[in-house]
């Protein structure tokens, strides 16, 4: 009976475990009958043909670097079930790409460990080479369907040579070892995932392919020619041969190598740490004199590597290399929270922002790139710590080896950091030359962390404190208002840089100016001020939640708080008082049970919902004027119910690129009269490559969403006295149209033929028409909802709250 090794065995169990795990993950990647049996059959061949070629060697096992090749051969065996389940159905290509990198990856380890543990053996190698030869073949028969059956050549050219040394003996001598042919494999197999993953244009794919293909009959024709040209010497087989021992020369030489090896290993290790240890906590200040400076934490390490025991120091090591890791990943995020959002990462509060997040870059870049970038941040979040965990090692290995030269220069740095430090000595602004960097990035997160334990209760005690508006009777609720439809327009990323202070300001406000005077001569009034958000760049929700409750939710803790309560808010106060309630939110991909549970909305709309059949404009599933169009539509027909809704108008959205035109209304009807309209405009990675548009698209954005709102009222409703239209925005663009340093302030109107509406916020002192003026009154957006309701109660007086200007 012919033994089963036990390693063989394992990667035939795990071979299963992975094919299981990918057939639980239904709706996302899924397993079919086609990859179940793919998969199962390439696990079974991999066990058996392994455990034949061990027990031929006389091998009593799997070697260290046999075990990492098993872990490969297990992912490419996933890589084949999901290429043969996808002949009959969509799989996920984020799934598929990410096993056939992570196959790739562990490619450059196996030899490593075999090289370090002395376990090199023909088996080995031979093993290793198949898994990659059947890795690129299946790669190439998935990428064939979309580029050509020739595609089939790149990942068939090992297996043609195979079949051919059954036939031509003198094709089975083994061939002289070339660096060239690794890179060439290597080139091969990331060309093939990159055409895979369909992240890059046909036009950049198609010319790669064909260069694979040159570089594979390149290498395999000179590795021919080779064997022909020995053809005479002895057969050998290529199994048989075992790695020649090196000689004096070629040992002295290998010597050297390692010696250059293990230095420039070194040398590398040190930088990354010290770059970890010296990069600013802001993108903007990051610039090669940051990194002329002396971080406290390097010393501090130092000094532990000195005086640790020699088996402490590699425990420690591993420790703080994994802190020093996950704090990297997340100075990386905090960074790029401050770019969009100007405000600090916070692991606690932020970690579900992850998801929607993910969704926003699908809607804009398209989800190509936007899975090629989740794919690349989650091995970045992997890899990062284990890369940080490793340099740290080998510094502080290599600095405990040398005592007397590291505490020598330990004293001489840190002296002169004292110094630098008394004297305030900095290069560039930010950088002091005395450099704390990592430690004040990891007391600002402990010290937020503690500071959401302590909000907690806080925030909790103010929503169950006593809110006069909750007990109001019906009768009292918003009389001023009866019969009325009443529109809460939050217009996206609308902030006070759209009207004031910058050039794009100037086509914005002739919009507004032109747009008050149509809406004068349709009968409508208008008064705008400005309110400070609580949220910049983005989480626009944490504004709507705000405005809508009368109370601060700054952060998404908050904001979680809030939903899971019972607060009453504008839209519950006017379900109270008997208007059909709706929101209409076409960035939404599905139902909303907050909007029910919460806000008090009768009906959800989303993308879904309003029969657009039209096409996307990057963030935005529709125009804004399709949004208005349908709502008109649907909710404000003859006869209808007073209707108080929430529209969210997301034309504005980031990345502001490609844009909708105006047409007539008319011309509306589902929405394919915009079918040609996202080719006429630049792409994001276009538009981002010059700050300049980007402002300018933003600006253009904005005066569509606002000419869209001022036409909506003034074709379908002139001298309508039963609307009023609050239009706000939600949150000031990004630093890189606000700057570093804009403040949280949007405009805000209120528009109403009925004089009574505009009588009641008189004493508002709002500023008349649609434009604020530089010093229109500011208001914080929490107090809104009890000023509103105020004004529209019972017992409310025009002049009760005159030139408030709110807390903050």
């Amino acid at each position: 009976m012919q033994t089963v090794h036990q390693g063989t065995l394992s990667g035939l169990l795990a071979q299963i475990a992975l094919l299981a795990t990918l057939a639980t993950l239904a709706g996302t990647v899924g397993l079919g009958v086609p990859g179940w049996l793919v998969g199962l059959g390439y696990g079974i061949a991999a066990a058996a043909l392994l455990s034949r070629a061990l027990r031929r060697s006389g091998a009593a096992g799997l070697g260290p670097a046999d075990v990492v090749t098993s872990a490969r051969s297990v992912l490419v065996g996933g890589v084949a079930a999901l290429v043969a389940d996808s002949f009959a159905h969509p799989v996920s290509v984020v799934a598929l790409t990410g096993l056939a990198a992570a196959a790739l990856a562990l490619d450059a380890v196996d030899g490593r460990v075999a090289r370090t543990t002395g376990t090199v053996s023909a088996v080995g190698a031979r093993f290793d080479m198949e898994v990659d030869s059947f890795l690129v073949l299946i790669l190439s028969a998935y990428v064939a369907r979309s580029f050509g059956l020739w595609v089939l050549a790149i990942g068939s050219a090992h297996y043609v040579l195979v079949m051919a040394r059954r036939a031509l003996p003198w094709l089975r001598r083994q061939a002289r070892p070339r660096y060239w042919c690794k890179v060439v494999a290597v080139v091969e197999s990331v060309v093939l995932i990159a055409a895979t993953a369909d992240v890059l244009p046909r036009g950049v794919v198609l010319p790669l392919l064909a260069v694979v293909a040159v570089l594979l009959a390149e290498s395999f024709g000179r590795e021919v020619a080779e064997l022909w040209r020995s053809r005479g010497a002895p057969a050998v087989v290529e199994e048989a041969v075992e790695p020649a021992p090196p000689d004096r020369l070629t040992g002295r030489s290998r010597g050297r190598r390692d010696a250059v090896l293990r230095s420039a290993t070194t040398v590398l290790a040190f930088l990354f740490v010290w770059a970890v240890l010296e990069t600013p906590q802001r993108l903007n200040y990051v610039t090669p004199a940051a990194y002329l400076r002396i971080p406290v934490e390097g010393l501090a390490l130092v000094v532990l590597a000195l005086v640790l025991p020699p088996r402490w120091v590699r425990r420690v090591g591993v420790v703080l290399g994994s802190l020093l890791g996950v704090l990297t990943v997340v100075r990386a995020v905090d960074m790029g929270f401050w770019e969009a959002l100007h405000r600090s990462f916070n692991p606690v509060n932020d970690a579900t922002l992850l998801g929607p997040a993910v969704g926003v870059l699908r809607d804009s870049v398209g989800r190509g790139w936007a899975n090629v970038a989740v794919v690349g941040a989650a091995v970045l979040v992997v890899a990062i710590p284990v890369a940080m965990t490793a340099a740290l090692l080998r510094t502080l290995r290599v600095t405990a080896s040398h005592r007397v030269v590291a505490a020598r220069s330990a004293g001489a740095f840190g002296a002169l950091w004292v110094v630098s430090a008394l004297l305030g000595v900095q290069f560039t602004p930010y950088a002091p030359l005395a450099s704390s960097s990592a430690a004040v990035l990891a007391v600002d997160q402990a010290g937020a962390a503690v500071a959401n334990l302590r909000d907690r209760p806080v925030f909790g005690a103010q929503i169950a404190a006593r809110d006069p508006y909750s007990t109001l009777p019906v009768e009292d609720l918003l009389p001023r208002l009866r019969g009325k439809d009443v529109i809460l327009a939050f217009v996206e990323s609308y902030g006070r840089v759209a009207v004031e202070g910058s050039q794009l300001s100037r086509g914005v406000r002739g919009v507004l100016d032109a747009g008050t005077e149509s809406l004068r001569s349709a009968g409508f009034s208008a008064r705008s001020a400005f309110m400070t958000s609580p949220t910049f760049g983005g989480i626009s929700w944490l504004a709507h939640a705000t405005l809508q409750s009368g109370l601060w939710a700054d952060s998404q803790q908050r904001h979680d708080q809030l939903l899971s309560s019972d607060r009453l808010t504008l839209t519950g106060a006017f379900h109270k008082a008997g208007w059909r309630t709706v929101v209409d939110v076409p960035s939404n991909r599905g139902p909303w049970p907050e909007g029910r549970a919460f806000y008090r909305f009768d009906t959800d709309y989303d993308r879904h919902d309003v029969g657009y059949v039209g096409p996307k404009f990057s963030f935005a599933a529709m125009p804004d004027q399709y949004t208005l169009a349908a709502f008109q539509r649907m909710e404000l027909g003859p006869g209808h119910r007073p209707v108080m809704a929430e529209i969210d108008l997301v034309s504005s959205h980031e990345p502001w690129t490609p844009l909708p035109r105006m047409v007539s209304w008319n011309q509306v009807g589902n929405g394919s009269v915009y079918r040609s309209m996202p080719g006429e405009g630049q792409t994001p990675a276009e538009a981002f490559r010059d700050p300049d548009r980007v402002k300018a698209l933003y600006g253009q954005s904005i005066e569509y969403s606002l000419t869209s709102l001022v036409s909506f009222v003034t074709t379908f409703h002139a001298h309508d006295d039963n609307l009023v239209i609050v239009l706000l925005g939600d949150h000031q663009p990004g630093p890189v149209v606000s700057g570093q340093h804009a403040s949280h302030d949007v405009p805000i109107t209120v528009l109403a033929a009925d004089p009574t509406v505009m009588d009641r916020i008189s004493g508002w002192g709002w500023d008349e028409g649609m434009l604020p003026g530089p010093k229109a009154p500011l208001w914080r957006m929490d107090v809104f909802r009890d000023r509103f309701l105020t004004a529209f109660g019972a017992t409310s007086s025009p002049a009760g709250t005159a030139g408030a200007r709110g807390p903050g």
